[in-house]
C-alpha cells in the first residue's frame, strides 16, 4: 500500500510558508492588509501543489485536474446553496440572533418580490460563484483538494480529510488576525476557523471523490462564498460575539451545519479513498 511522501509533504508545506510568509512582509513592508491580498493569497496553495507534484513526476490529471463526471460536479455547485440555507437556519435558532427579511442580500441590485426574487438572487449567485469565484477557489483547491488529498489519500477518508482540515484553517491565519471573517475576535477566529475547516473537509472530500474531479472542490467553494453572505445580512445579533463567532459562515452555525453532513455521510458507507480513484484510474 503507498503511504504519503514525506518529501512531496515537506516540500508542499515549506513552499506554502514560505509563500504566506513572503505575503506578510509585503504587508507590514507597504502598509498593504492581508485582506487586500486574499486574492493573491488564494493562489498560494495552487503553487505549493505543482511545487509537489511538478518535482516528482506526478501529472496534473493524476491529482485530478480533469472534467470528471458533469453530474457530480453540478450537484457541487448546487449542493453549496442549501448548506449555507442550514448555516443560516442554525444561527437564528440561536437565542439573540434573529432574521431581518427586509435586509438586501445584493445591493443595488432590483430584484422582483415573493419567491421569484429568491429564485434570481439564487441564480445571480450560483452564476457568480461557479465562475468567478470558483475561479479564485480553484487557487486553494488544487493545493488542498487536488494534490495534498491524493498525497494523504492512503490515510483514508476521514483522517485525510481532518489533516487537510486543520492545515487549511490554519493557512487562514494570517487573514484572519488582519480582521477579515472575526474582526473582533481575531484570535479566537483563528481556533474557530480551524474548527470549521475540519468540520467543511469531509463534504469537500466526498464531493471530490464522487466527481473525481478536483473541480468539484472549486465550484462548491465558489459557490459557498458566494452565498456566505447571505448569513451575514440576514441573520442579526447585536452581541458581537454572536454576530461574529456564531451567525458566520465560517463560525459555530457553519461548522455545525457541516458536522451534521458529515454525521449524515458517516451514517451510511462513505466512498472509498485512494489514489486510483482520485487519478480516474
Amino acid at each position: 500500500m503507498p503511504t504519503p511522501d514525506r518529501g512531496r509533504l515537506a516540500r508542499f508545506v515549506v513552499t506554502l510558508v514560505g509563500l504566506a510568509a513572503a505575503l506578510v512582509a509585503v504587508s507590514l513592508a507597504t502598509g498593504v492588509r492581508m485582506v487586500a491580498l486574499a486574492p493573491v493569497y488564494m493562489f498560494t496553495p495552487m503553487v505549493a501543489g505543482l511545487v509537489a507534484t511538478l518535482t516528482s513526476g506526478v501529472s496534473l490529471r493524476t491529482v485530478g485536474l480533469r472534467v470528471g463526471r458533469p453530474t457530480w460536479l453540478a450537484v457541487a455547485a448546487l449542493s453549496a446553496l442549501p448548506m449555507v440555507a442550514l448555516t443560516l437556519l442554525l444561527s437564528v435558532a440561536v437565542p439573540g440572533i434573529g432574521f431581518d427579511p427586509s435586509a438586501n442580500a445584493l445591493p443595488g441590485v432590483t430584484l422582483p418580490g415573493g419567491a421569484v426574487g429568491v429564485l434570481v438572487t439564487a441564480a445571480v449567485v450560483l452564476a457568480l460563484g461557479a465562475t468567478v469565484n470558483a475561479a479564485f477557489a480553484f487557487g486553494e483547491e488544487f493545493g488542498w483538494r487536488g494534490y495534498l488529498l491524493w498525497e494523504l489519500a492512503p490515510l483514508g477518508f476521514w483522517r485525510a480529510s481532518g489533516a487537510i482540515g486543520v492545515l487549511w484553517g490554519l493557512w487562514h491565519a494570517p487573514i484572519i488576525l488582519d480582521g477579515y471573517n472575526f474582526p473582533s475576535f481575531p484570535v479566537v477566529g483563528v481556533g474557530l476557523m480551524v474548527v470549521a475547516c475540519v468540520a467543511f473537509s469531509p463534504l469537500y472530500t466526498y464531493l471530490v471523490v464522487r466527481a473525481e474531479s478536483l473541480v468539484a472542490a472549486a465550484l462548491f467553494h465558489g459557490v459557498f462564498n458566494a452565498a456566505a453572505g447571505f448569513v451575514v445580512v440576514y441573520a442579526v445579533a447585536e452581541d458581537p460575539a454572536l454576530d461574529e463567532l456564531v451567525a458566520n459562515p465560517v463560525g459555530v452555525a457553519g461548522a455545525l451545519a457541516f458536522v451534521l453532513v458529515a454525521a449524515a455521510l458517516a451514517a451510511r458507507a462513505t466512498p472509498t479513498l485512494d489514489r486510483v480513484t482520485l487519478a480516474g484510474e
